[in-house]
């Protein structure tokens, strides 16, 4: 179940808590990167875009983590 964003501080919890577990785990867990995932599907697509600029400045490496499947 992911949490609507409702504002940008909303995100950057979000990615205070994904770079942490990037950091500690040196992966994203699965539980993680389906709420996110679903956070960014529930929220207004331009706070899912902050997201991504964000990880992007952050953690470029781990943008494959959003990229499109199939």
């Amino acid at each position: 179940m992911g949490y609507r964003w409702n504002n940008e501080i909303d995100v950057d919890e979000a990615i205070v808590v994904f770079m942490n577990s990037l950091d500690s785990e040196g992966k994203i867990p699965a539980w993680l990167l389906k709420t996110i995932k679903q956070s960014m599907k529930d929220s207004k697509k331009e706070l899912s875009y902050y997201f991504l600029e964000e990880i992007k400045k952050h953690a470029p490496q781990a943008l494959n983590y959003f990229m499109d499947e199939g």
